[in-house]
């Protein structure tokens, strides 16, 4: 639901959720806003901040690209620079959108912003220049955001990792040898090393949830259908966009900006009754939520992790909501045949619609090897194959439904382990462990991608290592607005804001 910028301008002086941001910050010396200022800033304090003339939005901009200058070498995050597409934006005004002269990154995935590359993480698609805007990148134009560049992706978001033959790793600001999650890992890594306050996200099987719970952020995956996919394609059944972010409110308003259909779209969830940013700054009634420990998977979790949602539940309950263990009552066979079968088909048209492009059969040489031996396999499934497993989501999704009638809300661990390190989950990996290993970091995450449901991961434990440990809430479909308030009502109780990595 749009917000007027009136509206929009008095929630963001009275109702700010991010108690550690300041209302203001002298610019730095030389009149170039200084780093250490810029991080105190979530993205709706800067656009604030450049609306109130604190400082402007060119001196935001270079901030952000000296940053990404000095840190980028080390993290590998943004994989596709733009800056100078961004300064022509600035030159020819940044209207008056609700982040107006905000720096935003897009996934190197699926987002396509006229003339520039996106080469889907993949040597395959590398250099393919994009002819118009997503719809979705058009919105982020519209609302005012200035687009620095592509945040690395593994090759068709293929993997809970971000590395990729044609990049290289992306690596964890808070631990360099470790993994940001996938993938939207550069996305996460961007943000966590404080180059801009959020970025722009997908996920498919948990590409917002996994690298925002690696990373220490706040990543909010919609329903189904909630933000737009066109003007390539007007569907999908497992994967949607949003961002990751480092405040809860960040991440309502851009859905505010996003969300809605599109002309020819098939549907999506109703809008909310208030905006999603008056949402995450609205206190919940108590809630009955469900703690989910056993993943579908019935991958071991790691005591991190089970110990994050055990203390969420204890915060929750002195927050005055009612947590109570419970099972899934998913079929776990049932589940992963399902969403193989669907996400295969996914690689399938890929790489076959790039095949018509470069006029050329696909060969091995092309892609990652597991991506390469994904395809094969999948040229064997049949249309009643993808019939059968579309139905089955639905089932599940019904299911899940009915769950969410005794439990508005459920509680995990977003991952079963902390994050991994670097090559443990590349796609060069043919060994039968990886797929053990693979499914520990969707375990928890895939199923509100097979639901079409919303859910969050919320940065509330470290590990005794310093790693970032998140906690996954989700709701029933069209519920973002439950999520946001009680994901505020979280960050206010057990803030995040304030920690940043300090080893960069």
């Amino acid at each position: 639901m749009a917000i007027s910028r009136r509206n929009f301008i008095a929630l963001s002086a009275s109702a700010a959720v991010v108690s550690a941001l300041p209302l203001s910050l002298a610019v730095g010396a030389q009149g170039r806003l200084s780093f250490s200022d810029y991080r105190q800033f979530d993205a709706l304090g800067l656009a604030e901040a450049i609306r109130l003339g604190q400082f402007t939005a060119a001196e935001v901009l270079e901030t952000a690209i000296a940053r990404a200058s000095a840190i980028n070498p080390a993290i590998n995050a943004i994989v596709i620079p733009d800056y100078d597409y961004a300064r022509q934006q600035l030159a020819a005004g940044v209207g008056d959108g609700p982040f107006a002269g905000v720096p935003f990154l897009l996934k190197d995935l699926g987002m396509h912003l006229r003339g520039t590359i996106t080469s889907e993480g993949s040597q395959f698609y590398a250099g393919r220049i994009a002819k118009q805007n997503s719809t979705l990148v058009q919105r982020y134009l519209d609302a005012g955001l200035m687009m620095m560049g592509k945040s690395a992706s593994p090759e068709f978001g293929g993997t809970t990792t971000t590395e990729s033959t044609l990049y290289g790793a992306t690596r964890n600001p808070w631990d360099l040898s470790k993994t940001t999650g996938g993938s939207s890992g550069g996305a996460a890594a961007a943000v966590a090393a404080g180059i801009l306050p959020m970025a722009n996200a997908t996920d498919g099987g948990g590409s917002i949830r996994i690298p925002a719970s690696c990373c220490g952020l706040f990543g909010l995956k919609p329903s189904r259908g909630r933000t737009p996919h066109g003007p390539q394609a007007l569907t999908s059944l497992m994967s949607v966009s949003h961002c990751v972010s480092r405040s809860v409110r960040d991440s309502a308003a851009l859905l505010d900006a996003t969300a809605g259909m599109e002309p020819g779209a098939a549907g999506g969830p109703p809008p909310p009754s208030m905006s999603f940013l008056q949402a995450s700054q609205t206190p919940p009634q108590q809630q009955r939520i469900g703690l989910v420990l056993t993943p579908i998977s019935g991958s071991p979790v790691d005591s991190d992790c089970r110990t994050a949602a055990e203390q969420s539940a204890a915060l929750l309950e002195s927050l005055g909501h009612r947590v109570e263990p419970i099972e899934l009552p998913i079929d776990a066979g049932e589940f992963f045949q399902a969403t193989g079968v669907v996400m295969a088909a996914s690689n399938v048209a890929r790489v076959q619609q790039r095949e018509r492009e470069l006029g050329r059969a696909v060969t091995e040489d092309d892609l990652e090897p597991l991506i390469y031996q994904r395809y094969r396999n999948a040229l064997a499934h049949t249309a009643a194959d993808y019939h059968r497993a579309v139905n089955s989501l639905h089932r599940i999704g019904a299911k899940l439904a009915t769950l969410h009638q005794q439990y508005p809300l459920l509680l995990s661990p977003t991952l079963a382990n902390p994050p991994l390190p670097i090559g443990r989950l590349a796609l060069t990996r043919l060994d039968s462990g990886y797929l053990s290993d693979v499914l520990s970091y969707s375990a928890f995450t895939m199923l509100a991608n097979a639901s079409g449901a919303p859910a969050a991961s919320l940065p509330l434990h470290w590990s005794d290592e310093g790693l970032p440990i998140g906690v996954m809430l989700s709701a029933d479909y069209g519920g973002e607005a439950l999520l946001l308030q009680v994901a505020g009502q979280l960050e206010q109780a057990q803030p995040w804001f304030h920690r940043t990595p300090t080893n960069l």
